[in-house]
């Protein structure tokens, strides 16, 4: 069987929403979200995927008709392992924008037209003077918008009616607000007026957002096996985990109105600020797993999911977060928890096989922006030190040693000065185990704070450092207070 409307009685929905990207994340997070909009609230709305980058290896949707499949795994709130195939009938069609540049500047003419959608990964939301108005197309994602925007501007003559609803996904802080702020640049450099300029400041929605989805993609590895199961082939299908968050900050009742969210239960959250949402995330998932990667990979464990399968991580880890971390935070409590618990499911799925080693990418920056702020913020509100978060930084620190404890090599990736660093203070070691504390949470360049100024800090980074490194974690997660 072939992917394809007709045979399976499946509709094309009125396009109005452009999406830039035709990648993984976006087709099994907002095309997923749409679909579920489009058959249980009756949205009507198609998307136009536009192909933002110029190459070839891939096929386009349109082979599939804009059918795939998206394939969801992972243990429900009921703590069942589940699985959902679902065909997404939600994309109408893909546009090359390097080989079909009208088309996609037809797409502002259509005054159904309402929703933006992007993911252009963290380095698409740049801005170059070297983009020019004439471009076909211009270089970079807010560049070829704003000529996008213009045509509309152009074609409906500044009818503030007929601006969109922006939604941007990629993973940068208050994303929306970045956008606008480029492509009113644009508007200067290529001197479009102060009509369009107000055109869209006031006609448009510029929506920040916060996505949360683990997507695995293409399951290479079993496309055999759900070839056999599904029925049909389909180059396109992606998979991904059973959790996903959407959170937009923007007017909730236009939103709410306008995506017909009172009418379907999807987790989609409009609030009036992201930032609770973003330390919620940040501070229990992102440091979560910054806290486990060294304790666990030390302990002789590879995957998110082994390291919660054993009980001495597993408490380590859960403690930290319910004692530590949560403390920490300014949200409900309830929520917070709540969210904690979605987090340890998420680590359990049988269907994500995380690799520790590569969560541990650039360990030392993630510690500052992940951890660090929970471990300031805890020691301010209650005199005391996190210790599970300090026993964290010293396995850490053991980890940049460079050697398992069965003296298997650890393939270290970060910045060349702390790599750098590291090596120094490790082949130099002199059983000084003080003198590494002290030069790691020094470093006040990074750290923004002499972190050896906090009582009480670099004797615990110390005892716990030293423990890691003669007894091995096992041992050493004993010394916890």
């Amino acid at each position: 069987m072939e992917l394809n409307r007709e045979k399976l009685n499946l509709p094309k929905y009125s396009e109005r929403i452009i999406q830039f990207g035709e990648g993984n994340f976006l087709r099994c997070f907002a095309d997923w979200q749409i679909d579920i909009l489009n058959k249980e609230a009756n949205f009507n709305s198609g998307v136009a995927v536009v192909r933002p980058i110029n190459y070839d290896t891939v096929p386009l949707l349109n082979t599939q008709d804009g059918l795939y499949t998206a394939i969801i795994r992972g243990i429900n709130e009921k703590g069942e392992v589940v699985k959902d195939y679902r065909i997404i009938s939600s994309v109408n069609r893909e546009i090359p924008i390097y080989k079909e540049f009208d088309e996609y500047l037809k797409l502002a003419h259509n005054p159904e037209m309402r929703f933006i959608i992007s993911n252009t990964t963290e380095a698409g939301i740049v801005y170059s003077d070297k983009d020019k108005y004439e471009d076909r197309p211009q270089n970079t994602y807010p560049a070829k918008l704003t000529r996008l925007l213009h045509e509309r501007f152009t074609v409906f003559n500044g009818d503030m009616s007929k601006g969109f609803i922006l939604m941007p996904c990629e993973l940068i802080d208050y994303n929306g607000e970045e956008l606008k702020k480029i492509v009113l640049k644009y508007a200067d450099l290529w001197n479009l007026g102060e009509e369009f300029k107000k055109w869209l400041v006031e006609g448009n929605i510029w929506c920040s957002t916060l996505v949360d989805r683990i997507v695995t993609g293409y399951p290479h590895a079993e496309k055999e096996e759900l070839k056999k199961e599904l029925g049909y082939e389909d180059r396109f299908m992606t998979t991904g985990e059973y959790f996903y968050l959407f959170v937009i900050q923007g007017p909730k009742d236009i939103l709410t109105k306008e995506l017909k969210l009172d009418k379907v239960n999807l987790n989609i959250l409009i609030t009036e600020d992201l930032k609770p949402y973003k330390m919620r995330k940040v501070g229990i998932l992102n440091g979560a797993h910054t806290s486990l990667v060294p304790v666990a990979y030390l302990y002789g464990i590879d995957t998110v999911r082994e390291a919660m399968e054993n009980s001495d991580i597993n408490n380590f880890i859960e403690n930290a977060i319910n004692q530590e971390i949560i403390p920490a935070l300014d949200m409900d409590k309830k929520e917070l928890i709540e969210f904690k618990e979605a987090v340890i499911k998420r680590f359990r799925n049988p269907y994500v096989k995380h690799m520790l080693i590569d969560i541990a990418l650039n360990s030392t920056s993630k510690y500052k922006t992940r951890i660090l702020p929970q471990v300031l913020e805890y020691n301010k509100r209650t005199g005391k030190l996190p210790q599970r978060l300090l026993f964290s930084l010293a396995a850490l620190i053991r980890f940049y040693k460079g050697v398992r404890e069965n003296g298997d090599a650890i393939n270290l990736r970060d910045d060349k000065q702390f790599l750098d660093m590291y090596a120094n203070l490790w082949s130099n070691f002199n059983g000084d185990y003080k003198h590494i504390a002290e030069t790691v949470l020094g470093m006040k360049s990074h750290w923004e704070v002499d972190l050896n100024t906090i009582p009480e800090m670099t004797d615990t980074v110390t005892l716990y450092l030293e423990k890691i490194d003669t007894l091995g974690v096992k041992e050493a997660l004993k010394e916890i207070k």
